[in-house]
């Protein structure tokens, strides 16, 4: 039987183009990915008793422990993993980038002998594979990543403008799953005023409907 579910803030990497590159380089993509990760959440004062990962492949599920501040994911882990992925580009080819979509939500999750389960953990991979979020970083040439944050988070944690948190640099992007459910979503492109890519608010296309499909979500 599984375990009974519990809350966590939940975190979701995924790697850019990853399917197109050659097996060799994908592992070896892969393990700078990791390299990156273990070195944010040790500059951001993260240890791993605080966290339980979950590979995905082309990405990372992250489960953090409800005592970790979410001040610290939003704000020193994204900064210290943009870092991270800046001292990588400065050795890596352009057949070895490694750019990362970044979801952060939270909620219950509870696992099994195989692995994470929840509403709130699809809420996070449907967040990290949304085409909005990856139209984003494709227009955002000069950045390591792009984070979406989910609405709950953004209304707890970003929109109160925490020391290091800039709430002015995210942009709303809702969006429609291919099971037909919207989802708001708020994202924000390090190193960037606003996210390209997005009708700033006020803008007639801000306010348009989503379009169905929108998102390649599982």
């Amino acid at each position: 039987m599984g375990e009974e579910a519990t809350h966590h803030w939940i975190v979701v990497l995924d790697v850019e183009n990853f399917s197109s590159r050659r097996d060799p380089v994908q592992r070896r993509v892969r393990a700078a990915m990791y390299r990156a990760l273990a070195e944010a959440l040790r500059r951001a004062g993260i240890t791993d008793a605080d966290t339980v990962s979950e590979d995905r492949g082309d990405g990372v599920l992250m489960l953090v422990a409800p005592s970790v501040s979410p001040l610290l994911l939003a704000g020193p882990f994204v900064r210290e993993l943009d870092e991270a992925l800046g001292e990588y580009a400065q050795e890596a080819n352009a057949d070895h980038a490694l750019r990362l979509r970044v979801a952060l939500h939270q909620g219950l999750a509870a696992r099994d002998a195989h692995g994470w389960s929840g509403d709130a953990v699809n809420t996070a991979c449907r967040l990290v594979d949304a085409q909005p979020l990856r139209d984003v970083l494709a227009e955002a040439l000069s950045a390591r990543l792009v984070l979406a944050v989910s609405d709950e988070v953004h209304r707890g944690v970003v929109r109160h403008g925490h020391r290091g948190i800039d709430p002015a640099a995210y942009l709303r992007c809702d969006f429609t799953t291919k099971h037909g459910e919207t989802i708001t979503s708020w994202i924000t492109v390090p190193g960037y005023p606003a996210p390209p890519g997005l009708p700033a608010p006020g803008d007639p296309a801000a306010a348009a409907p989503p379009a169905p499909g929108a998102a390649s979500s599982g």
